[in-house]
């Protein structure tokens, strides 16, 4: 990676039904929508802002970012402010 390229900081967005609003659990995992995996968070939020929106009317309905690039590297925080 060159000295001015940006690092990729993976953001994983996806959704559904949940059983209750109290937990985060899936009604259902196989109808889980993986909406996709993006190089930043400003990506991945307009993806979640758009496929939230979209289902508003559904209370059980929710969607999530997931921030991969801390799962794969979970020091990375740590070596930034070195």
């Amino acid at each position: 990676m060159s000295d001015n390229a940006q690092p990729q900081l993976l953001h994983l967005v996806l959704g559904g039904e949940l059983v209750d609003l109290e937990h985060v659990t899936f009604k259902d995992l196989d109808k889980v929508d993986i909406v996709g995996v993006f190089p930043n968070y400003a990506s991945a939020y307009a993806a979640w802002k758009s496929k939230a929106q979209m289902t508003v009317d559904n209370a059980q309905m929710r969607y999530f970012i997931v921030h991969l690039h801390r799962l794969l590297d979970p020091d990375q925080d740590t070596k930034r402010s070195r």
